[in-house]
């Protein structure tokens, strides 16, 4: 199950999230009590507080916000440069996430821009793990 990529937290918070990803759904957590979406996920509503969570599923489009190239320090399992944006989706809550396809072979030129329409997308790791990222959409 070493597959070199930093796995990320999972809890019951957070488990509908990666058995979405898994799936090829990019689900986004919902009060059932309020409508309100949220992410990331949590026990408890912000507006509400209520603890009657649900979840839809995102169409998997959204605009970058913002963006960060990483070129140091190494990440375990990634060849750098990375692109990390902020993904505003389409449903109104923004995500964080890395954007493939963004970096010239040479690592020099890099082509995203805030506004920019990105798609999600999956990778899977194993069979407990399966990643979403972004590319131009």
């Amino acid at each position: 199950m070493s597959t070199g990529v930093i796995r990320p937290m999972m809890g019951r918070d957070s488990q509908f999230f990666w058995d979405g990803t898994a799936a090829g759904e990019l689900r986004i957590q919902k009060c059932n009590a309020c409508g309100v979406l949220r992410f990331p996920p949590g026990p408890a509503c912000p507006e509400c507080h209520a603890f009657d969570r649900g979840h839809v599923v995102a169409a998997g489009t959204g605009t970058v916000f913002s963006y960060v190239v990483h070129r140091y320090p190494p990440v375990p399992g990634k060849e750098l440069p990375i692109v990390i944006a902020l993904v505003d989706l389409d449903e109104g809550v923004r995500m964080v996430g890395e954007v493939v396809d963004a970096v010239s072979d040479s690592g020099a030129d890099v082509e995203i821009e805030i506004g920019m329409r990105l798609r999600v997308d999956y990778r899977t790791i194993d069979d407990e793990l399966t990643l979403p990222f972004w590319r131009k959409a």
